[in-house]
């Protein structure tokens, strides 16, 4: 196990910093770090439908586009974030659990009861203070959270669209009252510099041997490199809009989904797929089979008979895209 240094707080370099460590590092490894103020946004996720873009223009917030499926969240530097990165042999794609057992446990050790919830939350007394996602990489996986230790939680609702859909089998009226900030449950008082050092140390004292590594001149080359080309670009964090005539999203089991359609001529000329839901594989390849088949239901469903819709969309089916396709 490689325990990663790392103190910056630009999130374009710490976002390529991840994506370096997944395709380079051989050998298991973790990180904790943080961003300045900035707003993440899922992979398969719709930029300016999630964003308060009044807000990201007013206060200069940066926006960038995960490797990772799961929702978009705002980011202060009272937030921390973890990173693992693993060999996949086993195919845990979704197992929250496993990565998220060190954080739970490390709280235990300060007096924090946290349980995992949901598709991919950390609670306290049922309120939300991590958010976790994943994503594969041939035969490797990465995990990721957040953590809300001393986080601007006004700030958070102003520049997010907060989505009604996804909150209307919830009897809670606000996201203040759903999230919470691990500084309100520490019996003593301790900075969040302190609280990384103390996760670190209890995360490192699970295994036999851990290496401390610092990224070399070489390592930080090849970051910036990853960061100008990807994830500071607009092209990666917003992309080009499609023109379409027909929108719908719906909430399942496996998250929200939005579907965006052009259709010319009977045919879909164009479609995209968004949401806060989690993929095994791109969800561009399946956006690529539906383009140019005629736009009928009956037709779709029989396209998708051959296709493993999980493998997109973990936890969504053939009759929940239909639903969101059709209405």
């Amino acid at each position: 196990m490689i325990f990663v240094k790392n103190d910056n707080t630009n999130p374009y370099i710490n976002h390529a910093i991840e994506e370096y460590m997944l395709k380079n590092f051989e050998e298991d490894c973790f990180m904790l770090w943080r961003n300045e103020r900035c707003i993440l946004i899922g992979k398969n996720q719709n930029t300016l439908s999630e964003i308060n873009m009044n807000y990201v223009k007013e206060h200069n917030l940066p926006v960038v586009r995960r490797m990772s499926g799961g929702g978009a969240i705002f980011n202060d530097l009272g937030n921390l974030h973890f990173t693992f990165i693993a060999n996949n042999s086993e195919n845990r794609f979704a197992d929250f659990s496993k990565f998220t057992y060190p954080i739970i446990n490390a709280l235990k050790k300060i007096g924090i009861n946290a349980d995992l919830s949901g598709r991919n939350d950390l609670t306290i007394d049922g309120k939300k203070f991590s958010g976790n996602a994943q994503y594969n990489y041939k035969n490797k996986i990465l995990h990721h959270g957040s953590i809300l230790f001393s986080a601007g939680i006004r700030d958070l609702t102003s520049a997010l669209k907060v989505k009604n859909i996804k909150f209307q089998d919830k009897s809670v009226k606000s996201v203040e009252s759903r999230v919470t900030n691990i500084n309100e449950h520490l019996k003593t008082l301790m900075s969040l510099e302190k609280f990384k050092e103390f996760l670190a140390d209890s995360i490192m004292s699970e295994h036999k041997e851990v290496k401390i590594y610092e990224l070399t001149e070489e390592d930080w080359i090849n970051v910036k490199k990853i960061s100008d080309e990807k994830y500071s670009t607009w092209q990666w964090n917003y992309g080009k809009s499609p023109k379409f005539n027909y929108f719908n999203e719906k909430k399942f089991l496996g998250g929200i989904v939005q579907a965006n359609i052009n259709v010319e001529k009977g045919l879909i000329s164009s479609i995209k797929l968004y949401g806060d839901f989690f993929s095994e594989s791109d969800i561009i390849e399946l956006e690529s089979v539906l383009t140019g088949i005629r736009y009928d239901e009956k037709n779709v469903r029989a396209l998708l008979k051959n296709i493993s819709i999980e493998k997109y969309m973990s936890n969504i089916n053939e009759d929940n895209l239909i639903q969101v396709m059709f209405n």
